[in-house]
């Protein structure tokens, strides 16, 4: 199989890494010329929202798998404006996108599945439904659309923001988030690739939890005094971190489980967080 990804982000890099080896070929795009150099080993172009060169569309067209793993713009998607038209027309049996659980909006901390009628409350959101549905127009069931939890993982996790002194326990009585260790994303993403047809999944962990409840659980890790609580309502955070605690919800994941085969390996932010400290993480 040839793979063309949109975007090696981190966990489309955490993605070919753990399971290149099941491609013939690999190659894809990104937005800078450093990007471009750290993955020097596969076939990169640049893609920047501008129209891409003709040879970057035909490897479109011309791959067995399509990985998009890039955010919508505040407008039109650039990546399903520039690359549509090939991927639509082109050879692949799977595209897998990459959107967030965040479609379903705030249900107060309730549990939820993949049948909860989507509510995307700021235009962030709203925009990954409208890429989500615009695909899915384009080429029904060939789509697999993974809504993924709080991604994190090697370099990405709360030890490392505790040493970095960047870590913050706010505390929003009631809030809960789903997770998921970047290496069981990559399982999804190949588990979405291998099955007969598409869909949409949650790809979120076991146990959502108080993110104050994470930071404690390193620090304690660390062998050091978490930060003090900090309520929610006189916590300085950018529009984009606020608009994180807006929602509130615990979201099932038996479907990823049965369809995708999905077997965790870090089920509970307390799995990945042991297995990230035995590795070295925060040290």
């Amino acid at each position: 199989m040839n793979l063309f990804v949109i975007g090696f982000g981190y966990t489309a890099q955490r993605f070919v890494a753990r399971h290149g080896g099941a491609f013939a070929r690999i190659s894809g795009t990104v937005r800078s010329v450093d990007k471009r150099a750290q993955l020097a080993p596969y076939d990169i172009d640049l893609f920047d929202g501008t129209p891409p060169a003709t040879t970057t569309l035909a490897k479109a067209a011309e791959a067995d798998v399509v990985l998009i793993s890039v955010p919508p713009g505040p407008g039109d998607d650039p990546s399903l404006t520039a690359f549509g038209d090939a991927i639509t027309t082109g050879r692949a049996r799977r595209v897998v996108y990459l959107s967030t659980v965040g479609v379903y909006g705030d249900h107060k901390g309730a549990w939820i599945d993949e049948d909860t009628p989507l509510a995307p409350e700021h235009d962030r959101v709203q925009a990954r439904v409208r890429v989500e549905e615009e695909w899915r127009a384009r080429i029904g069931d060939r789509l697999a659309v993974l809504r993924l939890g709080g991604i994190y993982g090697p370099g990405r996790n709360a030890l490392v923001e505790l040493r970095a002194g960047r870590a913050r326990r706010i505390v929003k009585p009631g809030q809960v988030f789903n997770r998921i260790h970047v290496d069981d994303a990559a399982g999804a993403i190949i588990g979405a690739i291998r099955r007969d047809s598409g869909g949409a999944w949650n790809i979120v962990d076991d146990e959502p939890a108080p993110p104050q409840d994470v930071i404690a659980y390193a620090a304690g890790l660390m062998g050091i005094t978490p930060p003090p609580e900090l309520p929610f309502d006189s916590a300085e955070l950018s529009p984009m971190a606020r608009s994180f605690y807006a929602s509130n919800r615990r979201i099932r994941n038996i479907n990823s489980k049965r369809d995708l085969g999905l077997v965790f390996a870090y089920p509970t932010y307390r799995a990945g967080l042991n297995a990230l400290w035995a590795d070295g993480e925060g040290r």
